[in-house]
């Protein structure tokens, strides 16, 4: 009976210029990969060779994610029981952690594959980590609505649940519409209300802060195109 490949979930850099957040550990299991499910094939390839030098990327398989349509898992079922081990690579930080995969790695499960999670940089922890805010409780609400009303009404709602819970609230932006979610919160939150803003995490130019939302709007920031986190804490 063919044995059946190795899912590796494989973290890619947040920044380009911070490759030492990769482990080196990484690398074996790059090397035990014949064929890569990405989400983009020219960023995955370029950090690939960026860790591993003497890597021969044309000798390597590349598939690419999109978003796990029916014949994408097709090809990703038929080569794990091809027997070829698989690597699964997002455009920054960890696999499928708000980023695609999740869909192949479950049907990895479904067929009874083994998945290995490898350790890597992923901006939510790394932002949670530095927040000062409640690690034991927290949500991960992804991008908030942009039509304004619609934001603000779940900008309330987020707030008012950590009021109540303790919980810290976690959601992200587009880069470009920072400034007014910013506004939004700033606006919206009661002033007691504590913010940490994690941008460009891992960069040179790292910049992660925590305040009250009446010190927020003392504070002059720009964040305007620069990738970013935002963690509400209501809670106390």
């Amino acid at each position: 009976m063919q044995k059946k490949g190795i899912v590796y979930l494989i973290p890619s850099v947040i920044e380009e210029q911070a490759p030492d957040t990769i482990p080196a550990c990484i690398i074996n299991a790059v090397k035990d990969c014949r064929v890569f499910f990405v989400e983009n094939e020219r960023t995955a390839r370029r950090f690939l060779k960026s860790i591993w030098k003497e890597m021969v990327i044309d000798d390597y398989e590349w598939h690419t994610i999109h978003k796990a349509e029916n014949d994408v898992k097709a090809v990703f079922i038929s080569t794990l029981k091809a027997g070829k081990n698989i690597g699964i690579i997002s455009e920054a930080g960890c696999p499928c952690i708000a980023d695609p995969g999740q869909l192949l790695v479950d049907e990895a499960h479904k067929n009874n594959i083994t998945v290995k999670p490898l350790v890597g940089p992923s901006s939510i922890l790394l932002a949670l980590m530095a927040s000062g805010m409640n690690g034991q409780h927290f949500r991960f609400s992804g991008y908030l609505p942009i039509d304004n009303m619609q934001r603000t009404k779940a900008i309330k709602a987020l707030e008012a649940e950590s009021q109540k819970t303790g919980c810290t609230q976690m959601f992200i932006e587009t880069p470009y519409r920072n400034h007014q979610l910013m506004e939004a919160l700033l606006k919206n939150c009661n002033a007691a209300t504590r913010l940490c803003i994690a941008a460009s995490i891992t960069s040179p130019n790292e910049y992660i802060k925590t305040l009250a939302i009446a010190e927020w709007k003392k504070e002059k920031i720009d964040i305007n195109k620069k990738p970013a986190i935002f963690l509400l804490s209501a809670g106390g």
